[in-house]
């Protein structure tokens, strides 16, 4: 891509304006700086004789250190990896350290999710793109919304947890200085005690009632951070520290919430997108052995879920809730979706794209007045709806009596869990308290809170006894907030040189954002939406005649967040059409890449890195590559696939990233693997249609994953850099449907452009 600025620049003005619109821009508070991130509203709470030191650490006088983690544990290792960046900083040793739950407090909501939803390229510079960014910290801080997603975890963290270590330390230091009567400049911290050279030496333990009992007035700008040089923990493999619970069965998830006296229900559903209830026979279900009540809940959501209209049933085991539900006979209003479907869909699309001008993200040089090409290439490429499919069913355990609210839940907003609770419940935000529990998987599903209001509803129904709500897998399946389909089409020429001359990609599907704002958040959902064409207008490619448009078609079905979001799909538009380009100027598609990214020496390392890595490629099998840039961090996939009787069998991937700064390569490498993995079932066998307005697709019959026996062997290889950590959850999964898709192609000739990957 050209490092030259794109011409059309209002077009992003328009994007960032609309903050101003909303009242964020206003003169005192614009300048100011964001709040701090050291101090909860309520002290922290601790237990054992342990001392607070700041929101994020107290430590009790046995030396154990509790470290608060604000993020969610689904499987991405936040419990590890969070904990060292406060550990390494406050010089004591992981082993040493327990975690605890979050309060609910706005130092702990999510900065970095918000400020990485700006529409900017990675290539951008200058005061625009860092005052939009500054802005939107800011008004994060104030939403305080505690969110686990967007790959952010550590981004988020890696300042305020090791500030709050740092401090901690600071604070200590200070306590033994004054008790010995020597400058604390020549104390230093050394695995949990302070250490002076002339010999003394006093635990964490035994001084941090005087530290925190004196008040010190120690503020991150008083205190210097560790620069990289200096880590000791921080860049080490550590062994994961929730897999001894996740193998002896002792981890609690949302599911094995078991409070007191609990009761169980389950829920019937609309079939049809949008449907209502029209009638139910809720006599002839309470007369059934241990049915206790049944609830319509569909007053209890609003806008797109993917919950719906329903009813619930309550009774004293899970099995009798759920046979209780063919009791009910409900009847439903289908609604104006009792005819949709994926044609129907798709054709839409297509009308968009030929009539609709859509939003243009970059236009760089000019496409239409592009000179010297000597071929021309057309593709269109689709990608379907697709579920989350988590192995832990969706559930929530509720309880509501005298005026409280308590909740058991595996989600990735406890914030927003308390606010619909409240909401649905008519009790304070302050009457509401939250366990979060580990998740059996997220993936974006559990950024929604349309369960946790079903199980408020249906608790209120209770008599004060807690109940926990379980969806079926077919409940899930067929009631998921859908990641969105989509339709590309491609226009692109090549020189006589091999060089790429323009390049015109535009694209359709629905929003998440006009849905997600507006349900969970209650902020309206209108305008561009970045993560509809994320992956395809932030490419890296040096490309000197480009342009990138996207068209929102607003959709019936129920759209969220899925593992990569839009660069899920468009990496695999974006990357085949790079090789069909290549392929066009009769070069293979790997140093075709290379002569694209003369300028960014970070991505060539990463594209090297991983083809030496692979080598060449078995008889009877080829090589796919792809090359992609999400979340922050880059990274390369090459494929080892074989084709026999049409079924496409990949063997081996090479995964090479640069995610600036490894904190923990262990899981680094375990989230790539795993990214691999879930991105690899989507590329070969996800595909979520409907007809007649129903999700045609109820289990993992219909919507296999990835079995044991057919997973790839995955190598992970991490560049080396010092630069600010970014996102790791995400950027495994965009570029292997390409990657496998391109060595395909090289082994058939067959250009498949639709997802999934199916040999005709």
């Amino acid at each position: 891509m050209s490092q030259s600025t794109p011409k059309n620049k209002t077009r992003r003005r328009f994007l960032l304006g609309g903050l101003a619109a909303g009242g964020a821009l206003v003169v005192g508070w614009g300048i100011q700086p964001p709040r701090q991130r050291l101090y909860t509203a309520q002290p922290l709470p601790v237990t054992g004789g342990a001392v607070a030191l700041n929101g994020w650490v107290a430590i009790a006088p046995d030396g154990t250190v509790s470290v608060v983690v604000p993020r969610c544990e689904m499987g991405q290792g936040v419990n590890t990896a969070l904990p060292m960046l406060l550990a390494e900083e406050l010089d004591v040793p992981l082993s040493q350290v327990r975690i605890t739950q979050a309060p609910i407090d706005k130092i702990f909501s999510n900065l970095e999710v918000l400020r990485e939803n700006l529409p900017f390229h990675p290539d951008d510079r200058g005061s625009l793109k860092e005052g939009a960014q500054w802005m939107l910290a800011k008004v994060a801080r104030e939403l305080g919304i505690m969110m686990t997603g967007g790959s952010s975890s550590i981004k988020d963290a890696w300042l305020p947890m090791r500030e709050a270590g740092a401090v901690a330390r600071a604070m200590l230091i200070a306590a033994a200085a004054k008790e010995w009567g020597v400058p604390a400049a020549q104390c230093k911290g050394v695995g949990g005690f302070v250490v002076h050279p002339g010999g003394k030496r006093a635990s964490y333990g035994s001084l941090a009632a005087r530290a925190a009992a004196a008040g010190l007035d120690i503020s991150p700008s008083d205190v210097r951070l560790k620069q990289p040089g200096e880590f000791t923990l921080i860049g080490t493999p550590q062994a994961r520290r929730d897999s001894p619970a996740k193998v002896n069965g002792s981890a609690m998830f949302g599911i094995d919430a078991r409070p007191p006296g609990m009761l169980y229900a389950a829920v019937a559903m609309s079939p049809v997108v949008g449907g209502t209830v029209a009638s139910f026979d809720a006599a002839k279900a309470k007369a059934m052995p241990g049915v206790v009540g049944v609830v319509d809940v569909s007053a209890s959501l609003s806008g797109k879920t993917g919950a719906g209209a329903g009813v619930a049933v309550i009774a004293d085991s899970y099995w009798r809730a759920r046979q209780a539900l063919g009791a009910l006979a409900v009847k439903w209003n289908e609604g104006a979706n009792a005819g949709l479907s994926s044609a129907d869909i798709f054709k839409q699309f297509a009308s968009a794209l030929d009539t609709e001008s859509g939003f243009t993200y970059y236009d760089n040089g000019d496409v239409a007045l592009a000179t010297g090409a000597v071929k021309t290439i057309r593709a269109e490429y689709r990608a379907p709806f697709l579920a989350h499919a988590t192995m832990e069913p969706m559930n929530c355990t509720a309880q509501v009596a005298g005026g409280k609210v308590m909740l058991w839940a595996s989600t990735q907003v406890p914030s927003m869990c308390v606010d619909v609770a409240a909401k649905v419940a008519g009790v304070n935000r302050a009457d509401v308290s939250v366990d979060v529990l580990l998740l059996g998987g997220g993936f974006g599903r559990r950024l929604e809170v349309d369960v946790v209001a079903q199980a408020v509803a249906v608790a209120m129904a209770a008599g004060g006894k807690p109940v926990q709500l379980v969806w079926s897998r077919e409940d899930d399946m067929t009631h998921d907030v859908y990641r969105p389909a989509a339709l590309a089409r491609f226009t692109g020429s090549v020189d006589a040189k091999g060089g790429i001359v323009s390049y015109d990609n535009k694209s359709v599907s629905g929003s998440i954002g006009h849905q997600y704002f507006p349900r969970n958040l209650g902020l309206p959902g209108v305008g561009p939406d970045k993560t509809t064409a994320e992956g395809e207008y932030d490419m890296q490619y040096e490309i000197d005649n480009q342009r990138v448009v996207h068209v929102i078609v607003d959709s019936q079905v129920p759209l969220g967040y899925w593992r990569s979001v839009g660069h899920s799909h468009n990496a695999f538009f974006k990357e085949s059409f790079i090789d069909e380009l290549a392929h066009a100027a009769g070069q293979d598609g790997a140093p075709f890449r290379r002569a694209l990214l003369a300028r960014h020496p970070r991505h060539l390392a990463v594209l090297d890195a991983a083809l030496a890595k692979a080598g060449a490629a078995p008889a009877g099998r080829a090589h796919g590559v792809a090359l992609h840039q999400s979340f922050g961090s880059i990274v390369a996939q090459v494929a080892e696939v074989s084709v026999t009787d049409k079924q496409i069998r990949v063997h081996r991937v090479v995964c090479a990233i640069d995610c600036g700064l490894a904190v923990n390569p262990n899981i680094i490498a375990q989230q790539m693997e795993s990214a691999v993995v879930f991105g690899l079932s989507a590329a070969l066998a996800g595909e979520i249609t409907l007809k007649n307005g129903r999700v045609e697709q109820g289990n993992f019959g219909d919507y296999p994953v990835l079995r044991i026996d057919s997973t790839p062997e995955v190598e992970t290889v991490i560049i080396k850099s010092a630069q600010p950590p970014e996102g790791v959850g995400e950027p495994g999964t965009p570029p292997i449907a390409p990657a496998v898709a391109n060595a395909v192609f090289k082994l058939t000739g067959q250009r498949l452009r639709s997802l999934p990957l199916r040999l005709a």
